[in-house]
């Protein structure tokens, strides 16, 4: 039976090209911003595009964060992209030096790239991490990133409610190492497009939709 996926359309971009990828790989998808039918689905992708500020509001307008929370309080998978991704961790100095607060689901800060060229735009390579599930078999691959800031360093909290598990946290770099993604049981982002990186992004999102049975 096919994985049950929504794509969570709170109004970030055009998320046409995701429904297709994740149809492709074979999941039952569904567009729509309902609470019922996030919460209800064997995966959510959370889509991001554009500004921080901008993304985070537009989903605590339609519940994103409740959903996202109880999702993954209930081992629900959920994958985050791009500035899906972003929003995860605990704030973002985009658009201002002053840090907008993010949801706080991982430690970290999304900061403006030091490239001579911003934003990163094109396919670049991701170092994943030993233990990675999304990139079995696409290791040694180029990603589609589109994007000005990033998260550059990673400190695993103490305490929290992802303290017991350890994350694993995958790399790329443009002007300096960021974290390209993140997989940490229910809870997974990328920073580049999958849904945008031709065959190997098909690859990545049919190993997170595999996943979810």
């Amino acid at each position: 039976m096919a994985a049950d996926v929504v794509v969570f359309d709170y109004g970030s971009g055009n998320v046409r090209s995701a429904v297709r990828a994740l149809e492709r790989v074979g999941a039952t998808v569904t567009l729509t911003a309902d609470p019922q039918a996030a919460l209800a689905a064997d995966g959510l992708f959370v889509p991001g595009v554009g500004n921080f500020h901008a993304c985070l509001a537009g989903l605590r307008a339609a519940q994103g964060p409740r959903i996202i929370d109880r999702r993954v309080a209930g081992g629900r998978p959920v994958l985050g992209v791009c500035v899906g991704m972003q929003v995860l961790f605990d704030g973002s100095t985009e658009p201002s030096a002053s840090p907008t607060e993010g949801l706080g689901e991982w430690p970290g800060l999304v900061e403006r790239l030091p490239a001579a060229v911003v934003p990163h735009m094109g396919w670049s390579p991701v170092e994943p991490e030993a233990g990675s599930v999304l990139f079995t078999g696409v290791e040694g691959e180029r990603f589609y990133f589109v994007h000005s800031y990033a998260v550059q360093s990673w400190t695993l909290r103490p305490t929290g409610s992802f303290a017991a598990v350890a994350p694993v946290v995958s790399w790329s770099e443009h002007g300096a190492p960021f974290v390209a993604a993140v997989e940490n049981g229910p809870l997974c982002a990328t920073q580049f497009h999958p849904e945008k990186s031709g065959s190997a992004g098909l690859h990545l999102l049919d190993n997170w939709v595999r996943s979810l049975s």
